[in-house]
């Protein structure tokens, strides 16, 4: 199951790097949800460690293994893409470089919240996308948008603060 899980990630990705991130991804996710004793976490820690090593500091880029992601996730250019660990992904999303999808704090440090962001979405290069917000199925995020508001399904958005540009048909 978890090697035709990784071999199914890998096809969806084009970019050797972007392969590398996501392969790691589900691996991590598989054990991190089956590491529920003291030993295993034991046992899979040096493995832990390299999975970080390869994603924060080789490839310059942030998935934590608790953040909720469904498959088909597409990764081009993975530098600079940074994913809060409350995040929810849904499926066939599509993340370009330099994007941090994170959450909101209040003055008081409080968390406020993080995006849940549909299936099918493209996320353009430079996109930030933060707070307690949804983000639509079938959505596009403009390249160097900043969005804290909702994003509705079949909706293209983009600039500072994020704006509706579009409206696409439904299929």
């Amino acid at each position: 199951m978890l090697i035709s899980q990784i071999i199914k990630a890998a096809k969806q990705n084009s970019n050797f790097k972007g392969k590398i991130v996501v392969c790691n991804y589900v691996f991590m996710r598989y054990f991190r949800i089956r590491m529920n004793n003291i030993f295993t976490k034991i046992l899979f820690s040096p493995v832990i460690i390299l999975y970080k090593f390869i994603t924060d500091f080789l490839l310059k880029c942030e998935i934590p293994a608790s953040t909720v992601i469904g498959e088909g996730l597409v990764v081009h250019h993975v530098t600079g893409l940074v994913l809060n660990n409350k995040v929810v992904i849904g499926k066939n999303v599509t993340l370009k470089h330099n994007t941090t999808i994170g959450n909101k704090e209040s003055l008081e440090g409080e968390d406020l919240g993080s995006p849940v962001i549909g299936d099918n979405v493209l996320i353009g290069p430079h996109s930030i996308i933060i707070g307690p917000i949804i983000i639509g199925d079938n959505a596009i995020i403009g390249a160097g948008s900043v969005v804290v508001k909702d994003v509705l399904p079949y909706t293209v958005v983009a600039g500072n603060p994020a704006k509706v540009i579009h409206i696409l048909n439904k299929k």
